[in-house]
Parts: C-alpha cells; sequence; structure tokens
C-alpha cells in the first residue's frame, strides 16, 4: 500500500515558521507558523513516522525493538505484520480478517492506495509461486545497463577476473570520477539481492575518492557479468527450514595495497573477527524471527573453515597473539556458552561465503552461486 501525501499528516511538535505564500493576502511583516509537516522540513520524515506509529499502535500493533520500521499485531487469530519505508509499506500474516481490517482502518485515517499483491518494492521485483518466492531487480539491472552504454557489449562469465589485484595507483585518473561513482553506487544497491557480485562491488567501491582507468574496466566488467544474469535473483523456498544456520569465512590480508582482510557472512533464513561480525548479524536476525513469532529452538550453527578459530573461541586462556582480538573473544565466547551460536567446522570447498572473499574462476563461481541459493528466473 502506499500513502499519498505522506509527510503532510505529521504534527509538528517545534515552532517553524514561514513566509507566506506570493499570492496570498496577509498583514505586512507577519508570518505563518506551521501546524502540520511540509515536504522539505528537516522535521517532516520524523513527524509522520511518529504520527503513523501513533495511529496504529491504537490498532493495536508495536513496533520490533530490531527494527522500528517492523510493526507487530498479535492476536488469537493470528499475526499481522506491517514493513513501512517512508511512505511505502507491506502489509501480510496468517490473519486475513486483521490484514483486511488494517487496510480499511489506516484508509479511514489517510489518503491510501491499494497496490494490490505485493510484486514490486524498493526496487526488488518478488515474484510468487508453489515453490516459495523469488527477488530479483531485473528492471533495476537493466537500467544500469543502459546508464552504462552496454547494451551492445558482450557479457562475461565472473564479475571479476580471478588472480587481478588492483591498486590505488593502477592506471590512468580519471579526468571526471562522477560517472564512475554513479555506476558503484548503483551496482552497491543491486547487491542487495545479488551475492554473487557483493566481492567485485566491495573492491571497485576502494577507489571511489580517486578512481583510475582500471578500475573503471572493472566496474564496466561488473556491468558485463551483470547484463548476461540480468534474470539472476535469490530464492525463498516455500519448503524451507525456518531454523537459521550461518557461514563465516575472511581472507587474510588479501588487500595488495593496505593488507586489510575481507570479511564475509551470509545466513540462511582474519577469520575470528570475522566471527565477530556474522555474529553480530545472526543475533539480529534471531532477534527478528522472534518478534515474527519465529523463534529459534536452540543454538544457531555458525560455520567456518579455520580450526585455530574455533579452538580460540572455546578456549578460556588469553595468549599474547589473541590479545588484539579480545573484545571479539569475550562477545562470541558468551554466545557459544549461552547456547546462542554452535560453531562448526565446514571444508573450504565447501564453503558458500568464500564468494565474499576472493575472484574465482567460471566453474568454482558457479558452484558457490547454487550454494547461495541464487538462481534464474528465465530458462538460459
Amino acid at each position: 500500500m502506499d500513502v499519498k501525501n505522506a509527510f503532510l499528516n505529521g504534527d509538528l511538535e517545534e515552532e517553524v515558521y514561514m513566509k507566506p505564500l506570493a499570492g496570498l493576502h496577509h498583514l505586512p511583516n507577519k508570518v505563518c507558523r506551521l501546524r502540520r509537516a511540509l515536504y522539505g522540513l528537516k522535521q517532516s520524515p520524523r513527524a509522520w513516522y511518529a504520527k503513523f506509529s501513533a495511529t496504529v499502535s491504537e490498532f493495536g500493533f508495536t513496533s520490533s525493538p530490531h527494527d522500528t520500521s517492523l510493526f507487530i499485531r498479535k492476536t488469537a487469530r493470528g499475526m499481522v505484520l506491517l514493513l513501512l519505508y517512508v511512505d511505502d509499506m507491506i502489509i501480510t500474516g496468517d490473519d486475513v480478517v486483521g490484514v483486511e481490517e488494517l487496510k480499511q482502518s489506516l484508509s479511514q485515517k489517510f489518503e491510501m492506495k491499494d497496490l494490490g499483491v505485493l510484486s514490486y518494492f524498493l526496487g526488488l521485483e518478488v515474484t510468487s509461486s508453489d515453490d516459495g518466492y523469488l527477488l530479483s531487480q531485473v528492471k533495476y539491472a537493466s537500467d544500469l545497463v543502459s546508464k552504462a552504454e552496454l547494451n551492445d557489449g558482450k557479457c562475461v562469465s565472473t564479475p571479476l577476473e580471478p588472480n587481478v589485484k588492483l591498486t590505488p595507483m593502477d592506471g590512468s585518473p580519471l579526468s571526471d570520477p562522477t560517472r564512475y561513482r554513479q555506476l558503484v553506487g548503483s551496482l552497491v544497491y543491486l547487491t542487495t539481492i545479488r551475492p554473487d557480485i557483493a566481492y567485485a562491488v566491495h573492491i571497485v567501491s576502494q577507489f571511489m575518492a580517486a578512481p583510475r582507468s582500471t578500475h573503471y574496466a572493472a566496474v564496466l566488467r561488473i556491468i558485463r557479468y551483470v547484463k548476461g544474469t540480468l534474470f539472476h535473483g535469490l530464492h525463498f523456498s516455500a519448503n524451507s527450514s525456518p531454523v537459521l544456520c550461518a557461514y563465516s569465512d575472511a581472507d587474510w590480508a588479501g588487500d595488495p595495497f593496505g593488507r586489510r582482510s575481507t570479511t564475509g557472512y551470509c545466513l540462511f533464513l582474519a577469520e575470528y573477527r570475522a566471527f565477530g561480525d556474522t555474529t553480530s548479524e545472526l543475533l539480529s536476525s534471531r532477534w527478528l524471527l522472534e518478534d515474527m513469532g519465529i523463534p529459534q529452538p536452540s543454538s544457531t550453527d555458525l560455520y567456518c573453515d579455520n580450526q585455530s578459530a574455533i579452538q580460540i573461541a572455546h578456549n578460556d586462556v588469553f595468549h599474547e597473539r589473541t590479545k588484539h582480538i579480545e573484545v571479539d573473544c569475550h562477545f562470541i565466547r558468551h554466545h557459544v556458552a549461552q547456547g546462542t551460536v554452535h560453531l562448526v567446522f565446514i571444508g573450504s570447498a565447501d564453503q558458500p561465503v568464500d564468494l565474499f572473499t576472493k575472484a574465482h574462476f567460471p566453474g568454482r563461481f558457479r558452484t558457490l552461486l547454487s550454494k547461495l541459493k541464487l538462481i534464474s528466473s528465465q530458462s538460459p
């Protein structure tokens, strides 16, 4: 559903004045005090959210403490979920009557437009079937290819050429970096449901301040790969288990210039610090699922291909070599001891998030994509 002129519904708590509009008769040297929010005011987004949240709370909804844009109502009939993004919202749940009641109640409070069954939201295309849902960004990706003027260009099988290490001094400086930044920014949003380009986009994002010709060539390669995989998307099976599991990986000082490491992780429904990042994301997902009525029955398996990192998590003794990760140690050990996380070893060959830490040759690349449930909505 969509709220028309959403920001105009907000009530202002602050005193805000404006000059009268041209053509409006008014006394000289007088200004207007605003009672309601207007577009362009910095207070308007907050005022609209306060108005909306207060309204749905009257209908028995509470916002999730882990995502304040998610509103939840649980009754004997079932659950209704409302996800708000500015003036767009998704309403769903197993309480069908409650969903219809909410839509009617909102329409009485605001000027609303029912957009029907979910098919498009914030650039994401949602395709439903008996087997579940497919999230893709076909139109967005196609527009990006056109923006890069590569409609007639050739496609490539991987987004990043293996064994190529880009550095800040490669190639010649771009005379105008604006186009580079625009294309990379668009690619960053595309990674929302395209994990296959996440690592490549991470690499080219490092050169936004002073991009060079070789960096721009790498960006165009990513877009050529996108052109050949327009219909790729993430598939969420209707038969999948609601139990979380997670994978964590990191390269070790893989950045050839600054020797920094790259962390990769993914959740379905150097290594130890990757554990910390993944555990934080995992906890957030567990809490959110619990808010949505899907509590996790036991600890979440966190897979890692480094036995040493797993041993550190189970060992209470600190060594000189591990003092630089002491905060991560306390954090992870706490959640292992609490039974929130269960660390499991996985061989490097079976590690799906290897896709997020390095470039691969086409064969290995396709294998990893299948592990991440990335499929094409169009038959080859």
